[in-house]
């Protein structure tokens, strides 16, 4: 069925659902709703677990100075991954495109439970996200495919459980199976990728036997040559991200980078416009206005957002001076108020309330935060950045969800499975550019700090005492203040320095986020006014499921 041909479906067969055709629905969302978010615990559950647990794994495997590649390696493929997952799921249906990433994940995991070297590591990595890439979009473009546009809030609540939980076990596991040296015959930090099977199991049992949406086949070309230029288009910008920092902004292989992902882009743009209807992304999407807003917004967003959450931890761990499993607990907060607001967004939406609203304050609220963070200071109690988090949860809430529920609300429902998947693809890669900008900007900005607080009168005498000079305790503090370290991996060297020194670092720091905070919360402001120009266009009172059924219907009756 073509775009048009569907657009004139919804037209003539949109009217509200019938009382059958709701509990009808409801019983298979119910039914259904244990596999997705047993996918989607996939891959939040892992993302949480690898960064507690990837120096301890390195450590073991020998290999501390590739550590980044096993992160990159999944990031990259995953990325890549999730538009070709969202137009082949519109092509063949969600089911066999859910399955295979479901698949792809746990066989990647179990050969990652496997690998003998990091370089091993990397490569599943790079396996596994073929499949974490499919398990956020499919399972989205599913829950739109059952839950018509006024509901889905309603159900997405119970998915923030999902990031809820794994919030909450990813550090503790992680850190348990890291610090074990064996278990059950095996190295502990291999239990990691082992638990992905039962969870990947049972998944694959719920989605199997439960999972079954109408669906018409498009006959269509699969575009190759698009995945191909998106492909080449990405990598080299996402490795400029991730090591754009070590490698210099300015130094000849960043230029590179950058020339080669331009180019990329370029020719995927090319193709799509080629490919028309079959392109990986149509591009009659962006015609759409809802859509192309929605995709503007939710990219500001991700990079503002995912910029902050990298820096938040960091700031509670050294100014704040706590733990980094505490501070990870610290952050829960801000799930605390990304539920609040999709609970509250759900009952609105519900009543038919105006869903544009949600992004304008959502991303004014998260402003809010951000400057409520560059307002405080090292003696700030620590109730107050977690009275903030709350309010920067309940921004990010407002935005991520709704925006979602508008773009899949604004196109044809035959195109539910592309919009899903470029607006998490857009948002992927926007929030990567965000925390290498945000660790950019604090890095770049710290030694200066340090000089500067080292230049007073206080802070000479201390430096000027031989005892302080000579010990190694407190070589880590001088190497920050001449630039030798451009990073702040390990914290706890605060805890062994001249206490005074430490006071001083702890202020240098707090200053260096000030001008983070001060970009992050003027990029919210410029997202709240660019979400006010959004279109709002009508809630939809049926889902694609029960416009697909509709549709049979009709054909059978003419």
């Amino acid at each position: 069925m073509t775009a048009s041909g569907t657009g004139r479906l919804e037209q003539k067969e949109s009217g509200p659902a019938s009382e059958e055709e709701r509990e009808r629905s409801h019983r298979q969302i119910i039914a259904v709703m244990p596999g997705l978010m047993a996918g989607m615990f996939l891959s939040a559950l892992d993302q949480m677990v690898m960064s507690s647990s990837i120096r301890t794994i390195a450590d073991d495997l020998g290999g501390l100075q590739l550590q980044a590649w096993a992160t990159t390696a999944y990031l990259i493929t995953s990325t890549v991954s999730t538009p070709l997952y969202g137009k082949l799921s519109d092509i063949y249906g969600r089911k066999p495109l859910f399955v295979t990433a479901i698949l792809a994940f746990v066989l990647g995991s179990l050969a990652c439970a496997a690998a003998q070297s990091m370089h091993q590591l990397a490569l599943f990595r790079g396996l596994q996200g073929l499949g974490g890439g499919g398990l956020m979009a499919v399972a989205m473009a599913i829950t739109a495919d059952l839950v018509p546009p006024r509901e889905r809030a309603r159900y997405q609540s119970r998915s923030m459980t999902v990031w809820l939980s794994a919030s909450l076990l990813g550090p503790l596991i992680g850190g348990l199976f890291a610090g074990a040296d064996e278990f059950l015959g095996l190295t502990g930090w291999r239990w990691i990728f082992l638990l992905n099977a039962p969870i990947g199991a049972l998944a694959l049992i719920v989605v199997v036997r439960v999972l079954n949406l109408p669906h018409r086949r498009k006959d269509q070309r699969t575009d190759y040559w698009g995945a191909a230029a998106i492909t080449a288009g990405t990598v080299p910008l996402l490795l400029l991200a991730e090591q754009g920092q070590q490698r210099g902004w300015t130094s000849a292989w960043s230029l590179v980078c950058c020339l080669l992902g331009v180019l990329g882009f370029v020719a995927f743009l090319l193709v799509e416009r080629r490919m028309g209807e079959s392109a990986l992304i149509p591009l009659h999407l962006f015609r759409v206005q809802t859509f192309s807003v929605a995709i503007a917004v939710s990219m500001l967003v991700g990079g503002g957002m995912f910029g902050a959450i990298s820096v938040v931890p960091l700031y509670l761990q050294i100014v704040g001076g706590s733990s980094p499993v505490a501070a990870g607990l610290m952050m829960l907060p801000m799930m605390l108020g990304v539920v609040i607001s999709t609970v509250a967004s759900s009952r609105i939406l519900k009543r038919g309330g105006s869903y544009k609203a949600f992004p304008v304050t959502g991303a004014a609220l998260t402003g809010v935060g951000m400057f409520g963070f560059r307002m405080m200071t090292v003696d700030t109690p620590a109730w107050v950045p977690m009275l903030i988090l709350v309010a920067f949860g309940i921004g990010i809430g407002n935005c991520t969800r709704t925006l979602m529920v508008a773009a899949q609300n604004s196109v044809p429902v035959a195109d539910i499975g592309s919009s899903t998947a470029s607006l998490t693809f857009f948002r992927q890669v926007a929030g990567v550019f965000g925390v290498a900008l945000f660790l950019s900007v604090l890095f770049g900005a710290l030694p200066g700090r340090l000089e500067h607080a080292a230049a007073r009168a206080d802070v000479v005498s201390v430096l000027a005492e031989p005892a302080v000079a000579s010990d190694r305790d407190n070589e880590p503090f001088f190497e920050f203040m001449d630039s030798r370290r451009q990073g702040l991996s390990d914290s706890s060297f605060l805890e062994r320095v001249d206490p005074r020194l430490s006071r001083v670092f702890r202020e240098s720091f707090d200053a260096a986020t000030d001008r983070v905070f001060l970009i992050g919360g003027v990029l919210m402001c410029i997202t709240a006014v660019l979400a006010a120009f959004m279109k709002e266009v009508p809630l939809r009172e049926l889902s694609a499921a029960q416009l697909a059924e509709r549709a049979a219907s009709s054909d059978a009756a003419e």
